[in-house]
């Protein structure tokens, strides 16, 4: 183990075998990170019974907004992107993902906030909910019980959604998306019914029980894909936009459990210029420096950085929307970089989408990939949930 100068600790080269000992994990692990992963199916249910809860009906009394602003940072920004993506090309009006703070200067009565925060204190949060309220849009709030931000919704009279925190805002993704989903529903912009929600929260069970602590990393594929990444720079690309939120959230994920620094991306932009990447000094150069017929541990340098490519693929199942592009282009252009990374000798990891609807598509492509940047973090001896730099940087900033 090594310590730097700011008193982080962990060690350079990953420790495979500890991953495959439950009682090593749990003592790397005492924040309880791979436990709240876990909750990411009771997560969905519980904030559907919370959505329920809450008046929602109100939002729907004034019709079909101009535009939907969904303002957060972190996690809770993320949730905007989910419901744009959810929502597709069909959506009858813009949804616009707002990570600053306040709301665009066009925002209006004909329009609706969803202002996120899992604290229910982010300033992006508070000043997009108080600005929406100035400006006599409709407001619906995310949140914290008895925060800030559900005391600005009830001066404004707007539907608050109480999400307690029992996890830290990058463990509580799904907590933070269901209202969100629940409350575009309301007003029109996106169908998810009962059936997805409860498909979506057993796949995501199913997964955190293929990612259990107790199961090795031969069957194990978050234990697998982390292993793959260890000591590399990994490229996140997604084949559809979909698949692209789920890229996006891997990129999230792995920088800051695992401290990884991470490309992420939509495979259609990559194909313009990034897919260079593959041809450069952590790609075919270094790979191409490599014995390809002898074993790979014996000519590995291993201070050598390399790239890791993980491409994450819609798989076709979406064939009855109107996507941006045909079906056909995805999965060509997918099938095309996974060959130019096997002619260049960069390893490449594919998790392909399972499931009927969009969302439960989106919950097998994160799943797993969420596992294994804890399990990433675990085997440099890394805690996954305290971030050092993070706290700094709050205390730093708020000086």
């Amino acid at each position: 183990m090594m310590e730097g100068t700011a008193g982080v600790s962990g060690r350079r080269h990953a420790d495979e075998s500890l991953l495959d000992d439950p009682d090593a994990l749990a003592e790397h692990d005492p924040g309880g990170m791979l436990r709240f992963t876990a909750s990411a199916g009771a997560q969905v249910r519980e904030s559907a019974a919370l959505a329920a809860e809450a008046n929602l009906s109100l939002l729907a009394d004034e019709g079909r907004p101009r535009a939907v602003v969904i303002a957060g940072i972190g996690t809770a920004g993320r949730t905007g992107d989910v419901l744009a993506t959810v929502a597709g090309p069909r959506c009858p009006v813009p949804v616009i993902p707002h990570r600053s703070a306040g709301v665009p200067g066009w925002v209006g009565a004909a329009d609706v906030v969803i202002a996120v925060s899992a604290s229910g204190r982010s300033p992006e949060a508070l000043g997009a909910a108080e600005a929406a309220h100035r400006r006599g849009a409709r407001l619906v709030a995310v949140g914290a019980p008895d925060s800030q931000l559900q005391s600005v919704a009830e001066r404004a009279r707007a539907p608050f959604i109480p999400v307690p925190r029992r996890a830290p805002a990058r463990a509580s993704l799904w907590a933070l998306t269901v209202p969100v989903l629940l409350a575009a529903r309301t007003l029109g912009l996106v169908k998810v019914n009962e059936a997805d929600l409860a498909e979506t929260a057993a796949r995501l069970d199913a997964d955190a029980d293929r990612c259990r602590p107790t199961a090795e990393s031969f069957v194990n594929p978050a234990k697998s894909l982390a292993l793959g990444l260890a000591g590399s720079i990994p490229i996140v690309w997604g084949s559809s936009p979909l698949a692209t939120v789920a890229a996006r959230r891997f990129g999230d994920t792995l920088s800051a459990n695992a401290r990884y620094p991470v490309v992420t991306g939509a495979l259609g932009e990559a194909g313009r210029g990034r897919v260079g990447l593959l041809d450069g000094v952590f790609g075919g150069l270094v790979e191409g420096e490599r014995d390809i017929f002898a074993d790979r541990d014996e000519t590995d340098d291993p201070d050598a950085t390399r790239l890791r490519l993980v491409l994450l693929r819609d798989g076709g199942l979406n064939a009855e929307d109107d996507t941006d592009e045909p079906l056909a282009v995805e999965e060509r252009r997918a099938d095309a970089v996974q060959t130019l990374a096997e002619r260049r000798g960069v390893r490449c990891d594919v998790v392909t989408a399972e499931g009927g609807s969009a969302l439960e598509r989106l919950a097998s492509l994160m799943a797993v990939p969420d596992f294994a940047s804890v399990y990433l973090a675990l085997a440099h001896g890394l805690d996954p949930m305290a971030v050092p730099a993070i706290t700094e940087m709050k205390e730093l900033s708020n000086q």
